[in-house]
Protein backbone atom coordinates (compact mmCIF):
# COMPACT_ATOMS: atom_id res chain seq x y z
CA UNK A 1 0.00 0.00 0.00
CA UNK A 2 1.33 3.35 -1.00
CA UNK A 3 1.80 5.94 1.72
CA UNK A 4 0.37 9.42 1.37
CA UNK A 5 3.85 10.95 1.63
CA UNK A 6 5.24 8.70 -1.09
CA UNK A 7 2.38 9.71 -3.41
CA UNK A 8 2.31 13.45 -2.79
CA UNK A 9 6.01 14.33 -2.41
CA UNK A 10 6.80 13.87 -6.14
CA UNK A 11 3.76 15.98 -7.05
CA UNK A 12 4.78 18.79 -4.70
CA UNK A 13 8.38 18.71 -5.94
CA UNK A 14 7.25 18.84 -9.57
CA UNK A 15 4.90 21.78 -8.87
CA UNK A 16 7.70 23.62 -7.09
CA UNK A 17 10.03 22.99 -10.02
CA UNK A 18 7.46 24.26 -12.56
CA UNK A 19 6.72 27.40 -10.53
CA UNK A 20 10.44 28.03 -10.14
CA UNK A 21 11.06 27.52 -13.86
CA UNK A 22 8.20 29.86 -14.78
CA UNK A 23 9.34 32.58 -12.39
CA UNK A 24 12.92 32.35 -13.63
CA UNK A 25 11.78 32.38 -17.26
CA UNK A 26 9.81 35.61 -16.97
CA UNK A 27 12.60 37.18 -14.93
CA UNK A 28 15.21 36.31 -17.55
CA UNK A 29 13.16 36.81 -20.74
CA UNK A 30 11.10 39.88 -19.78
CA UNK A 31 13.35 41.32 -17.08
CA UNK A 32 10.43 41.59 -14.61
CA UNK A 33 10.81 41.69 -10.84
CA UNK A 34 10.59 38.29 -9.13
CA UNK A 35 7.17 39.02 -7.60
CA UNK A 36 5.68 39.96 -10.98
CA UNK A 37 7.31 36.91 -12.55
CA UNK A 38 5.90 34.60 -9.85
CA UNK A 39 2.44 36.18 -10.16
CA UNK A 40 2.46 35.74 -13.94
CA UNK A 41 3.49 32.10 -13.50
CA UNK A 42 0.65 31.53 -11.00
CA UNK A 43 -2.11 32.99 -13.22
CA UNK A 44 -0.73 31.10 -16.23
CA UNK A 45 -0.63 27.68 -14.55
CA UNK A 46 -4.01 28.11 -12.85
CA UNK A 47 -5.60 29.44 -16.06
CA UNK A 48 -7.72 31.93 -14.10
CA UNK A 49 -7.92 34.24 -17.10
CA UNK A 50 -6.52 37.40 -15.49
CA UNK A 51 -4.82 39.95 -17.75
CA UNK A 52 -1.07 39.88 -18.20
CA UNK A 53 1.01 41.70 -15.62
CA UNK A 54 2.82 43.61 -18.36
CA UNK A 55 2.88 43.43 -22.16
CA UNK A 56 4.72 40.31 -23.33
CA UNK A 57 7.34 40.11 -26.02
CA UNK A 58 7.17 37.42 -28.68
CA UNK A 59 9.67 35.31 -26.71
CA UNK A 60 7.55 35.82 -23.61
CA UNK A 61 4.42 34.63 -25.40
CA UNK A 62 6.17 31.50 -26.67
CA UNK A 63 7.45 30.82 -23.16
CA UNK A 64 3.90 31.26 -21.78
CA UNK A 65 2.55 28.70 -24.27
CA UNK A 66 5.25 26.20 -23.25
CA UNK A 67 4.50 26.88 -19.58
CA UNK A 68 0.79 26.18 -20.15
CA UNK A 69 1.52 22.76 -21.70
CA UNK A 70 3.95 21.98 -18.90
CA UNK A 71 1.30 22.94 -16.33
CA UNK A 72 -1.33 20.67 -17.95
CA UNK A 73 1.11 17.76 -17.91
CA UNK A 74 1.96 18.40 -14.28
CA UNK A 75 -1.74 18.53 -13.34
CA UNK A 76 -2.40 15.23 -15.16
CA UNK A 77 0.47 13.58 -13.31
CA UNK A 78 -0.77 14.96 -9.99
CA UNK A 79 -4.31 13.64 -10.50
CA UNK A 80 -2.90 10.27 -11.54
CA UNK A 81 -0.70 10.02 -8.44
CA UNK A 82 -3.49 11.01 -6.07
CA UNK A 83 -5.91 8.61 -7.80
CA UNK A 84 -3.39 5.79 -7.47
CA UNK A 85 -3.08 6.52 -3.78
CA UNK A 86 -6.87 6.54 -3.31
CA UNK A 87 -7.25 3.15 -5.01
CA UNK A 88 -4.18 1.52 -3.43
CA UNK A 89 -4.90 2.77 0.09
CA UNK A 90 -8.40 1.31 0.20
CA UNK A 91 -10.22 4.63 0.19
CA UNK A 92 -12.21 3.40 -2.82
CA UNK A 93 -13.53 0.27 -1.05
CA UNK A 94 -14.25 2.29 2.09
CA UNK A 95 -16.31 4.75 0.05
CA UNK A 96 -18.22 1.84 -1.51
CA UNK A 97 -18.89 0.40 1.94
CA UNK A 98 -20.22 3.73 3.19
CA UNK A 99 -22.47 4.03 0.14
CA UNK A 100 -23.69 0.45 0.70
CA UNK A 101 -24.45 1.18 4.35
CA UNK A 102 -26.50 4.23 3.35
CA UNK A 103 -28.56 1.98 1.07
CA UNK A 104 -29.05 -0.65 3.80
CA UNK A 105 -30.01 1.97 6.39
CA UNK A 106 -32.88 2.98 4.11
CA UNK A 107 -34.23 -0.58 3.72
CA UNK A 108 -37.26 -2.00 5.54
CA UNK A 109 -38.97 -5.41 5.28
CA UNK A 110 -36.03 -6.86 3.37
CA UNK A 111 -34.62 -10.39 3.42
CA UNK A 112 -31.11 -11.11 4.71
CA UNK A 113 -29.23 -14.05 3.22
CA UNK A 114 -26.25 -15.29 5.24
CA UNK A 115 -23.76 -17.07 2.99
CA UNK A 116 -23.38 -16.90 -0.78
CA UNK A 117 -22.33 -20.48 -1.46
CA UNK A 118 -24.21 -22.87 -3.72
CA UNK A 119 -27.40 -22.75 -1.63
CA UNK A 120 -27.20 -19.02 -0.92
CA UNK A 121 -26.54 -18.22 -4.58
CA UNK A 122 -29.74 -20.01 -5.63
CA UNK A 123 -31.73 -18.40 -2.81
CA UNK A 124 -30.58 -14.89 -3.77
CA UNK A 125 -31.44 -15.47 -7.45
CA UNK A 126 -34.95 -16.64 -6.53
CA UNK A 127 -35.55 -13.70 -4.19
CA UNK A 128 -34.41 -11.21 -6.81
CA UNK A 129 -36.66 -12.83 -9.42
CA UNK A 130 -39.55 -12.30 -7.00
CA UNK A 131 -38.51 -8.62 -6.74
CA UNK A 132 -37.72 -8.86 -3.03
CA UNK A 133 -35.25 -6.51 -1.36
CA UNK A 134 -32.16 -8.57 -0.47
CA UNK A 135 -29.06 -7.99 1.65
CA UNK A 136 -26.35 -10.66 1.55
CA UNK A 137 -23.88 -11.20 4.38
CA UNK A 138 -20.68 -12.82 3.12
CA UNK A 139 -17.20 -13.22 4.61
CA UNK A 140 -15.17 -14.18 1.54
CA UNK A 141 -13.78 -11.16 -0.30
CA UNK A 142 -14.00 -12.87 -3.70
CA UNK A 143 -17.74 -13.47 -3.33
CA UNK A 144 -18.31 -9.96 -1.97
CA UNK A 145 -16.68 -8.50 -5.08
CA UNK A 146 -18.81 -10.76 -7.28
CA UNK A 147 -21.99 -9.54 -5.57
CA UNK A 148 -20.90 -5.92 -5.94
CA UNK A 149 -20.37 -6.43 -9.67
CA UNK A 150 -23.89 -7.89 -9.90
CA UNK A 151 -25.30 -4.85 -8.08
CA UNK A 152 -26.51 -6.90 -5.09
CA UNK A 153 -26.48 -5.18 -1.70
CA UNK A 154 -23.88 -6.95 0.44
CA UNK A 155 -22.28 -6.66 3.87
CA UNK A 156 -18.70 -7.92 4.10
CA UNK A 157 -18.40 -9.61 7.48
CA UNK A 158 -18.98 -12.60 9.74
CA UNK A 159 -22.70 -13.36 10.12
CA UNK A 160 -22.12 -14.97 13.53
CA UNK A 161 -21.35 -11.50 14.94
CA UNK A 162 -24.26 -9.38 16.18
CA UNK A 163 -22.64 -6.22 14.81
CA UNK A 164 -22.57 -7.69 11.29
CA UNK A 165 -26.26 -8.62 11.48
CA UNK A 166 -27.07 -5.11 12.72
CA UNK A 167 -25.17 -3.66 9.74
CA UNK A 168 -27.43 -5.76 7.49
CA UNK A 169 -30.49 -4.15 9.13
CA UNK A 170 -31.63 -7.19 11.11
CA UNK A 171 -33.98 -5.10 13.27
CA UNK A 172 -35.87 -3.86 10.17
CA UNK A 173 -35.79 -7.10 8.16
CA UNK A 174 -38.78 -9.34 7.60
CA UNK A 175 -36.91 -12.57 6.83
CA UNK A 176 -33.57 -14.31 7.29
CA UNK A 177 -32.13 -17.17 5.26
CA UNK A 178 -29.16 -18.92 6.89
CA UNK A 179 -27.30 -20.75 4.12
CA UNK A 180 -23.88 -21.49 5.61
CA UNK A 181 -22.18 -24.85 5.21
CA UNK A 182 -21.60 -25.37 8.96
CA UNK A 183 -24.46 -26.37 11.25
CA UNK A 184 -22.62 -24.89 14.23
CA UNK A 185 -22.31 -21.49 12.56
CA UNK A 186 -25.89 -21.63 11.27
CA UNK A 187 -27.17 -22.46 14.75
CA UNK A 188 -25.27 -19.52 16.24
CA UNK A 189 -26.62 -17.15 13.56
CA UNK A 190 -30.19 -18.30 14.18
CA UNK A 191 -29.82 -17.79 17.93
CA UNK A 192 -28.32 -14.31 17.50
CA UNK A 193 -30.89 -13.24 14.91
CA UNK A 194 -33.83 -14.38 17.02
CA UNK A 195 -32.45 -12.38 19.95
CA UNK A 196 -32.06 -9.26 17.80
CA UNK A 197 -35.49 -9.52 16.13
CA UNK A 198 -38.21 -11.66 17.68
CA UNK A 199 -40.58 -11.04 14.73
CA UNK A 200 -38.13 -12.27 12.10
CA UNK A 201 -39.13 -15.24 9.92
CA UNK A 202 -36.04 -17.47 9.87
CA UNK A 203 -35.31 -20.28 7.42
CA UNK A 204 -32.11 -22.19 8.20
CA UNK A 205 -30.06 -24.74 6.31
CA UNK A 206 -29.24 -27.94 8.17
CA UNK A 207 -26.61 -30.38 6.92
CA UNK A 208 -27.01 -33.07 9.60
CA UNK A 209 -30.63 -34.11 10.16
CA UNK A 210 -30.03 -34.66 13.91
CA UNK A 211 -29.45 -30.89 14.28
CA UNK A 212 -32.88 -29.93 12.94
CA UNK A 213 -34.52 -29.91 16.37
CA UNK A 214 -31.68 -27.76 17.74
CA UNK A 215 -32.22 -25.23 14.96
CA UNK A 216 -35.89 -25.00 15.83
CA UNK A 217 -35.19 -24.59 19.53
CA UNK A 218 -32.71 -21.83 18.70
CA UNK A 219 -35.46 -19.92 16.88
CA UNK A 220 -35.67 -21.13 13.27
CA UNK A 221 -39.22 -21.15 11.87
CA UNK A 222 -38.30 -23.61 9.14
CA UNK A 223 -35.30 -25.90 8.76
CA UNK A 224 -34.28 -27.13 5.32
CA UNK A 225 -31.91 -29.95 4.41
CA UNK A 226 -30.84 -29.49 0.76
CA UNK A 227 -29.70 -33.11 0.53
CA UNK A 228 -33.04 -34.51 1.73
CA UNK A 229 -34.99 -32.17 -0.53
CA UNK A 230 -32.78 -33.07 -3.48
CA UNK A 231 -33.23 -36.80 -2.86
CA UNK A 232 -37.01 -36.51 -2.54
CA UNK A 233 -37.19 -34.43 -5.69
CA UNK A 234 -35.21 -37.03 -7.65
CA UNK A 235 -37.50 -39.80 -6.39
CA UNK A 236 -40.59 -37.78 -7.32
CA UNK A 237 -39.19 -37.14 -10.81
CA UNK A 238 -39.02 -40.91 -11.23
CA UNK A 239 -42.35 -41.78 -9.56
CA UNK A 240 -44.48 -38.77 -10.58
CA UNK A 241 -42.71 -37.14 -13.55
CA UNK A 242 -45.64 -35.06 -14.82
CA UNK A 243 -46.69 -33.83 -11.37
CA UNK A 244 -43.09 -32.89 -10.56
CA UNK A 245 -42.70 -31.09 -13.88
CA UNK A 246 -45.89 -29.11 -13.23
CA UNK A 247 -44.73 -28.09 -9.75
CA UNK A 248 -41.37 -27.00 -11.17
CA UNK A 249 -43.22 -24.84 -13.68
CA UNK A 250 -45.33 -23.04 -11.08
CA UNK A 251 -42.69 -22.66 -8.35
CA UNK A 252 -39.42 -22.11 -10.23
CA UNK A 253 -38.24 -19.75 -12.95
CA UNK A 254 -39.57 -21.74 -15.89
CA UNK A 255 -40.06 -18.82 -18.26
CA UNK A 256 -43.84 -19.34 -18.16
CA UNK A 257 -46.18 -16.75 -16.66
CA UNK A 258 -47.68 -19.10 -14.06
CA UNK A 259 -46.96 -19.06 -10.35
CA UNK A 260 -48.04 -20.83 -7.17
CA UNK A 261 -48.18 -18.27 -4.36
CA UNK A 262 -49.42 -17.76 -0.79
CA UNK A 263 -51.33 -14.64 0.30
CA UNK A 264 -52.56 -13.60 3.75
CA UNK A 265 -56.05 -12.18 4.31
CA UNK A 266 -55.82 -8.90 6.23
CA UNK A 267 -58.41 -7.98 8.90
CA UNK A 268 -59.76 -5.10 6.78
CA UNK A 269 -59.96 -7.17 3.57
CA UNK A 270 -63.35 -7.50 1.91
CA UNK A 271 -62.66 -11.26 1.72
CA UNK A 272 -62.89 -11.62 5.51
CA UNK A 273 -66.27 -13.10 6.39
CA UNK A 274 -67.13 -14.12 2.84
CA UNK A 275 -67.56 -17.69 1.64
CA UNK A 276 -65.56 -18.98 -1.31
CA UNK A 277 -68.61 -18.70 -3.57
CA UNK A 278 -69.33 -15.15 -2.39
CA UNK A 279 -65.70 -14.09 -2.90
CA UNK A 280 -65.75 -15.52 -6.45
CA UNK A 281 -61.95 -15.24 -6.74
CA UNK A 282 -61.83 -16.89 -10.13
CA UNK A 283 -64.07 -14.28 -11.76
CA UNK A 284 -62.73 -11.27 -9.83
CA UNK A 285 -59.00 -11.96 -10.11
CA UNK A 286 -58.51 -14.96 -12.39
CA UNK A 287 -56.60 -17.05 -9.80
CA UNK A 288 -57.33 -20.66 -8.89
CA UNK A 289 -57.69 -21.37 -5.16
CA UNK A 290 -55.69 -24.50 -4.35
CA UNK A 291 -55.66 -24.69 -0.54
CA UNK A 292 -56.19 -22.67 2.64
CA UNK A 293 -54.00 -22.59 5.77
CA UNK A 294 -55.67 -21.64 9.05
CA UNK A 295 -54.78 -21.23 12.71
CA UNK A 296 -51.49 -21.24 14.59
CA UNK A 297 -50.86 -24.81 13.45
CA UNK A 298 -51.45 -23.70 9.85
CA UNK A 299 -53.78 -26.64 9.26
CA UNK A 300 -54.35 -27.23 5.55
CA UNK A 301 -57.94 -27.08 4.38
CA UNK A 302 -59.39 -28.05 1.03
CA UNK A 303 -61.86 -25.20 0.52
CA UNK A 304 -65.29 -25.77 -0.99
CA UNK A 305 -67.92 -23.20 -1.97
CA UNK A 306 -69.14 -22.91 1.64
CA UNK A 307 -65.73 -22.33 3.22
CA UNK A 308 -65.78 -18.94 4.94
CA UNK A 309 -62.60 -16.87 4.84
CA UNK A 310 -61.26 -15.46 8.11
CA UNK A 311 -58.65 -12.77 8.85
CA UNK A 312 -55.25 -14.43 9.06
CA UNK A 313 -56.12 -17.22 6.63
CA UNK A 314 -53.40 -17.97 4.13
CA UNK A 315 -54.54 -18.69 0.59
CA UNK A 316 -52.50 -20.97 -1.67
CA UNK A 317 -53.38 -19.86 -5.19
CA UNK A 318 -52.30 -20.42 -8.79
CA UNK A 319 -52.19 -17.66 -11.40
CA UNK A 320 -50.23 -15.20 -13.48
CA UNK A 321 -48.32 -12.29 -11.94
CA UNK A 322 -51.08 -9.85 -12.84
CA UNK A 323 -53.78 -12.10 -11.40
CA UNK A 324 -51.80 -12.63 -8.20
CA UNK A 325 -51.28 -8.87 -7.87
CA UNK A 326 -55.06 -8.32 -8.12
CA UNK A 327 -55.68 -10.89 -5.40
CA UNK A 328 -52.94 -9.40 -3.22
CA UNK A 329 -54.66 -6.02 -3.34
CA UNK A 330 -57.97 -7.66 -2.50
CA UNK A 331 -56.49 -9.68 0.38
CA UNK A 332 -54.72 -6.59 1.77
CA UNK A 333 -57.91 -4.54 1.76
CA UNK A 334 -56.68 -2.20 -0.99
CA UNK A 335 -59.56 -2.87 -3.37
CA UNK A 336 -63.10 -1.78 -2.91
CA UNK A 337 -65.75 -4.01 -1.39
Amino acid sequence: MLSLRRSLVPVILLLTLVFGLGTAGYWLIEGWPLLDSFYMTAITLTTVGFSEVRPLSNDGRLFTIALLFLGVGTAAYGFSAVGEYVLASGLGPRMRRRRMMRIINGLHDHVIVCGYGRVGRSAVATLLESQRKVVVVELQTRLVEELQELGVTVVHGDATRDETLRQAGIERATGLMVCGGSDADNLFIVLSARTLNSRLHIVARCVVSDNESKMRRAGADRVVSPYQIGGRHMANVLLRPHVTEFLDVVTLDSGLELWLEELLIAPDSSLAGQTAIEADLRRRTGVTLVALLRGSSRATLTPDENTRFEPGDELIVLGTREQLLNLERLANGKMGH
